[in-house]
């Protein structure tokens, strides 16, 4: 089905406290029957020179030999630091880095239904992972609170732990993990991920891995004293799949607060007794998987006051993921506009040319030739007061005028399709031009404050809906940019009129 091995780059298996660990992806072909360590030894040779850190796709020559172009689909590097990003200037040189390797084979099958469900809804789905449905779905989460390297450090601890043995009487770790947050958050998108990234990150480890996501208002049946069977069932067939040799498995309890929070209304006598039985079940069901080293309980919930204690104690991670903030929100709108460069329906924005991350935005405004402000930082950077933001804030200088239009310097610079790649540097021509959009796309990050992660992922779509023959296709990078921050007011005062009424 699938498999991977994960090694040091170079081609030499050391672990040098100086090097930087990279983590490079390289998917198989659907048809490949490919040995994935011959697979990784072959990518690791190619990883011989200086490297650009930064994700996405990584080019090392693997069409150079016939065997990876006969049998990979892609190569990429994953999970980079931006700090060190910056500290090396965006690259590293070959002795700097040690790449370390995964490889795998993505299923093509989707989610399998539990058939069995009461009133024909399924109890649970299904995953084999890592699979094509979630393919990338890791790489388009941003969050500022450094939540997903905590995710993916926490798992290799857990399993670390395991492996060596350490008794669970005297050091516990439950491998339940708790996100909670307002709905929209990616909360449930990000367990999903994480999933996929672990089955991936540990392919070395287990042979395959399988998501099983619980329905958790299934597991409330209209008969008496039929929920504690009910859950005492769903968790018998995971019993099943944690039992398989080579699997990991992870348990996906969306809104949990759904079946924690029963326990409550039970005690108060406003849920039937048997309500409380379905919890306790499920408590004792949790408790149970703690003496496999190869599952993991991840668990949303959009109302964290209604959660039962007993079950927040059971969480090794409690993490709050909230609204995005400015920084992840200019990087979702950047993730998808560079979407649709790559699918044409933008012109000027092919995958060669890069819109400037978050952080190198706002270093090159923060200089002050990057644009007047009285604290001597453009674009109001910090420590600007409130009116200098105003005045300063992104593209409202020479990116955008406050009616949303390009100014005559963006719009110079927004127009021409040519020059300047992805290494491009700020005041040089191509350099200059794309610091301009990534202006502009900071402004329309800013209008949009307070959305969701799933409001912003539409705006895109809505701002070409909206702008209609007014934007060609395909259109420029700065047209759009422009049409985008106008679709994000017009998005806030259809919000503000719907809570008005």
């Amino acid at each position: 089905m699938w498999g991977a091995q994960a090694a040091s780059g170079n081609g030499v298996h050391s672990h040098e406290p100086d090097r930087i660990p990279v983590t490079v992806e390289v998917v198989l072909r659907p048809t490949s029957t490919a040995d994935p360590a011959d697979v990784q030894r072959r990518v690791a040779k190619l990883l011989s020179g200086n490297l650009r850190y930064e994700d996405g796709p990584l080019d090392i020559g693997a069409a150079s030999d016939p065997f990876l172009s006969a049998h990979v689909e892609s190569v990429r590097l994953a999970d980079t630091d931006p700090a060190l990003s910056r500290k090396y200037g965006g690259t590293l040189l070959c002795w700097q880095y040690e790449a370390r390797v995964h490889v795998c084979q993505l299923s093509e099958e989707g989610a399998a239904d539990d058939d069995e469900g009461e009133d024909g809804v399924p109890s649970y789905r299904e995953w084999t992972l890592p699979c094509r449905e979630f393919d990338g779905l890791w790489e388009s989460l941003h969050y500022d609170i450094g939540i997903k390297p905590r995710l993916v450090q926490y798992a290799a601890s857990a399993l670390l732990f395991s492996d060596a043995g350490v008794d669970s009487n005297l050091v516990a770790w439950n491998r339940v993990v708790l996100l909670h947050g307002p709905p929209g958050t990616g909360k449930t998108s990000l367990c999903k991920a994480l999933a996929q990234k672990l089955a991936i990150r540990l392919g070395h480890k287990y042979s395959h891995g399988q998501l099983v996501e619980v329905n958790a208002h299934s597991l409330f049946s209209k008969w008496f004293s039929e929920s504690g069977k009910l859950v005492s069932k769903l968790f018998s067939k995971i019993g099943e799949l944690v039992e398989e040799e080579g699997s990991l498995v992870f348990v996906l309890i969306d809104e949990v607060e759904s079946l924690t929070s029963a326990r409550k209304a039970a005690v108060s006598g406003s849920e039937p007794s048997d309500a409380i039985r379905a919890v306790n079940a499920l408590l004792t069901q949790l408790d149970a998987l703690r003496r496999h080293p190869n599952v993991m309980v991840l668990t949303t919930s959009n109302i964290t006051e209604a959660i039962d204690l007993a079950f927040v104690d059971r969480a090794d991670i409690k993490a709050f993921i909230g609204p995005p903030s400015e920084q992840a929100r200019y990087e979702v709108l950047r993730s998808a506009v560079q979407e649709l460069g790559r699918a044409g329906i933008i012109s000027d924005l092919p995958p060669s040319r890069r819109l400037p991350p978050f952080a190198e935005l706002r270093e090159c405004c923060a200089r002050p030739e990057a644009g007047p402000s009285a604290n001597g930082s453009g674009c109001g950077g910090p420590g600007a007061s409130q009116h200098q933001q105003q005045q300063q804030r992104p593209g409202g200088s020479d990116a955008m005028v406050t009616d949303g239009a390009p100014s005559a310097a963006a719009s110079a610079a927004a127009a021409g399709a040519g020059g300047g790649g992805a290494g491009s540097a700020p005041g040089s021509p191509g350099g200059d031009e794309l610091l301009a959009l990534g202006r502009m796309l900071w402004a329309a990050a800013a209008e949009a404050e307070g959305f969701s992660g799933r409001a912003l992922r539409k705006l895109p779509f809505l701002a070409h809906a909206a702008a209609g023959a007014a934007l060609p296709t395909p259109c420029g990078c700065g047209r759009f940019l422009a049409a985008l921050r106008a679709a994000a007011a017009r998005e806030r005062e259809d919000r503000s009129q719907l809570t008005a009424g």
